[in-house]
């Protein structure tokens, strides 16, 4: 008797984390140059820790308010509204969860019943659709690879024609990953127009937002409030993606639906790490400014040696992230693709199907990394790609 034919169906059978078993596949590697994890290669910044030390020597190791500490809401309110203009009650809107993945969980689960439709604009990380697909939602993908990789206010119409009263969720994530788009205010706000006043829930994910470069980051969180569920934490923007910290905010009867999910599945965050986010939003306003500085001239770096090789790409306007169109020249199933550059460069990417419909045929490569590993990495991808030419 196989007891796992008796779990949870669809989940045996599903696939796991591509992205992070590839990487891990890597490490079993010999000097491999690794562009796949999405992490800040910086150390979180020395004021943090030592408030994170500092709690735990005053002993902040209870338990503590389940939608989190009042400080950090405090501080994650005054933040939003200072740099972004998103206003939240930090008392009735705001929760504080396991990182944004967990916000992510709770906010799909609170707003998906079965048989619902959730729309994802792709390519995007996949775990927006994974959870909708467990949660028993259909997911409507949105291939953006011939709009610039952005969604359009006639694309998201034609969905909610098709699916009229069963769409419930709409995702947007911005800056993207994998692409680095951004979207403009007035492309927000036409894709406002598409969904205002209808009972859509709209998730917006913007933890880049520290990290867009060309363009001041706007939000559709603050077009259609009323609507709209807005993820962000401390993981890119301080290099903190070990403590766990995700802020999710809502209007309050919303946010307080997402609540009980959290509250069901891990009480409450861990205190000391709280007071590090809590310090990060309070005294850090600007600690992302030398690591988007940083980020900016490795994108600029890495764009325009992967163009020289004859990647086509759309330059990134934010995130840390390159999406690379493969030449016609080399192997066009990237998911064989990045094992051969791997084994036989020395250079590991994502491959671009790990990212949903329109990125078969792409490869991700994550500039989180220092400009010498970048030199390097590209360095070894030029030569291999000249050697298949000749070949």
């Amino acid at each position: 008797m196989a007891l796992t034919d008796y779990m949870r169906r669809g989940l045996v059978a599903s696939r796991g984390g591509q992205i992070l078993a590839f990487a891990a596949y890597t490490n079993t590697l010999d000097d491999v140059i690794k562009f796949t994890i999405g992490e800040p290669d910086f150390n979180t910044p020395d004021h943090i820790k030592r408030a994170a030390k500092q709690a735990i020597d005053d002993n902040h190791s209870h338990y503590a308010n389940p939608v989190g500490i009042s400080g950090l809401r405090q501080a994650a309110s005054d933040f939003l509204a200072q740099k972004y203009q998103q206003h939240y009650n930090p008392e009735t809107e705001i929760v504080v969860t396991n990182g944004v993945t967990e916000g992510i969980y709770d906010s799909l689960m609170a707003t998906l019943n079965l048989g619902d439709v959730a729309v994802v604009p792709t390519p995007i990380f996949p775990l927006y659709l994974s959870d909708a697909n467990r949660l028993g939602a259909e997911v409507v993908q949105i291939d953006t690879s011939k709009t610039d990789f952005k969604l359009t206010p006639a694309q998201l119409q034609a969905v909610v024609d098709q699916y009229g009263d069963r769409l419930r969720v709409l995702v947007m994530n911005y800056p993207t990953n994998p692409t680095g788009v951004c979207y403009t205010a007035s492309e927000l706000g036409a894709l406002a127009e598409v969904v205002r006043g209808l009972p859509i829930f709209v998730l917006c994910d913007e933890i880049y937002s520290e990290l867009s470069y060309d363009q001041p980051h706007s939000s559709l969180a603050t077009m259609i409030r009323d609507q709209a569920i807005l993820l962000t934490g401390v993981s890119k923007a301080w290099a903190m993606t070990g403590y766990r910290i995700g802020i999710v905010c809502a209007p309050a009867p919303i946010a307080a639906q997402i609540a009980k999910i959290h509250q069901m599945i891990t009480t409450s965050e861990p205190t000391p790490m709280q007071d590090a986010a809590e310090e990060a939003f309070r005294y850090g306003q600007d600690d992302a400014l030398p690591m988007k500085a940083a980020f900016e001239q490795r994108r600029d770096a890495m764009y325009q040696d992967l163009t020289k090789m004859g990647f086509a790409c759309v330059k990134p306007a934010g995130a840390f992230y390159i999406f690379a169109k493969i030449p016609a020249f080399l192997e066009q199933d990237d998911c064989k693709l990045i094992y051969e550059l791997a084994e036989k460069a020395g250079v590991a990417v994502s491959a671009g199907s790990f990212f949903a419909k329109g990125g078969e045929g792409y490869l991700r490569f994550s500039y989180a990394t220092g400009l010498d590993q970048i030199d390097a990495g590209m360095k070894r991808l030029a030569a291999y790609l000249q050697q298949k030419q000749l070949n």
